[in-house]
């Protein structure tokens, strides 16, 4: 079995050594943990399993750390636009050669909302259930 098809384990140190005999300090020293709650992972195999054994009180097994959720977001890369392959005989365009509409008299631009000359506007044609400022001219 390869390497890095081998499973491994992953053990926590849970209880400080202080108190215990000096063999299981040497145990838990064997394991590689050199600091109280550190976690290291090591190969999973009967002899490891049985060193654990020896210390539960002291050590135990813990489950991988799972992996973020961002981490499972696939990464995207940004790109340039594609530039057109002829883009040397293309003249860019400038903004003072557009030519605008001329605004005739009488009709709305598109900053003064209104009525166009086709709807009649606050009259008597416009229905009689229109409200209107002041009084209409079929009242006075």
């Amino acid at each position: 079995m390869s390497d890095k098809a081998q499973k491994t384990v992953r053990i926590k140190w849970i209880r400080s050594t202080i108190g215990f005999t000096h063999y299981q300090k040497r145990i838990v020293r064997s394991l590689g943990l050199r600091k109280l709650n550190q976690e290291v992972e090591r190969p999973d195999t009967p002899q490891i399993r049985g060193i654990v054994a020896k210390v539960p009180h002291l050590v135990k097994i813990v489950e991988a750390p799972r992996t973020p959720a961002w981490k499972l977001v696939p990464e995207y890369t940004i790109h340039a636009p594609a530039k057109p392959a002829d883009t040397a005989q293309e003249t860019p365009a400038v903004e003072s050669e557009k030519i605008e509409a001329p605004i005739e008299a009488g009709t709305a631009t598109p900053a003064e909302p209104g009525p166009t000359p086709s709807e009649p506007a606050n009259t008597a044609e416009a229905g009689s259930g229109s409200t209107s400022a002041g009084p209409s001219p079929s009242e006075g």
